[in-house]
């Protein structure tokens, strides 16, 4: 997926650029309901079955809302349900060490959402209540207060949880305003889509048009030109192989395997494994540790606490 819907909506172009507003007939009632029925439809018949469709537990929504930012669903399936008998809430999650929680999200990469996922459950759990029940904020302020949650999360959250309806975009929500709606248009910014996204929002049940409109824009990403590619927030990925966030990934798997190692340790074997170290990564390591994923101790590195 591209870069985070959070950090694309906070995005601000330059004051002197003037935002576009679809035509008149575009916000033609007969034309908003049209496209809704579009998309319902499309849903109705090719709808897809996936496991955090079927609960409106907020945990178990989160997780697999911040799994699949910038992963493929394929990935996500398996690591969710492996992660949910793991973790099966908030109170486990909290009490697990780092090292098993990276342990279990490793194929999804980016383990910085592991770490802020574990940081929110501890935050839940030490305030106070009766133990046991720790539960996510139902407020957006307060989802949004949490580690590693932003707008389009928070209000992801909200709809397929709780059946509240707040407009948010995401990559596939994207697409089907533009293909639909900016068919002809580049450079295309959020703000612009949003009026839309509001206008169309199915209020009564936000949980199926949310679905329902992410099913459509996948359709149209493997049967269209990628419209996401219009929008002004659209980033290629960077490539992985080579990468720093490859040797990131690779040091955090070594850690897991072998705590305590130290730099020298991990530099040659890494090398040995094929990874050159070059010269990043001591900048890795001080990264990592920074983050709070990985601590330096007297023996060596390890997974942080």
């Amino acid at each position: 997926m591209p870069i985070p819907i959070e950090a694309a909506i906070a995005t601000e172009d330059s004051p002197s650029r003037e935002t576009r507003t679809p035509g008149r007939s575009t916000w033609d009632p007969r034309t908003l309901a049209a496209f809704r029925q579009t998309v319902l439809e499309y849903y109705r018949a090719h709808g897809r079955d996936l496991p955090w469709r079927r609960t409106r537990d907020a945990y178990g929504i989160l997780v697999s809302e911040v799994m699949l930012q910038q992963t493929q669903v394929s990935r996500v399936v398996e690591k969710y349900e492996e992660w949910l008998a793991a973790f099966p809430d908030l109170e486990s999650l909290a009490a697990a060490p780092l090292a098993r929680v990276l342990a279990v999200w490793q194929g999804l990469g980016y383990n910085r959402r592991a770490l802020a996922l574990k940081r929110l459950a501890e935050m839940l759990v030490a305030l106070p209540g009766p133990p046991g029940g720790a539960q996510l904020p139902r407020e957006q302020a307060g989802l949004r207060a949490l580690p590693g949650i932003g707008p389009a999360t928070a209000a992801a959250v909200a709809a397929f949880a709780y059946d509240e309806a707040h407009p948010f975009i995401e990559t596939n929500i994207r697409a089907v305003y533009l293909h639909h709606f900016f068919p002809d248009e580049t450079g295309v910014h959020d703000r612009e889509i949003l009026p839309l996204v509001e206008a169309t929002l199915d209020r009564a049940d936000p949980r199926t048009w949310y679905y329902a409109l992410m099913d459509y824009g996948v359709m149209l990403k493997a049967s269209h030109p990628n419209p996401s590619r219009r929008s002004r927030h659209h980033v290629r990925q960077s490539r992985f192989e080579g990468s720093p966030r490859q040797l990131r990934a690779r040091v955090l798997r070594l850690l897991l395997e072998r705590p305590g190692s130290t730099m020298a340790e991990i530099a040659a074997e890494l090398e040995h494994a094929g990874s050159p170290v070059g010269e990043r990564f001591e900048g890795v390591l001080t990264g990592l540790m920074k983050e709070g994923l990985i601590e330096r101790t007297a023996a060596g590195y390890r997974i942080g606490p």
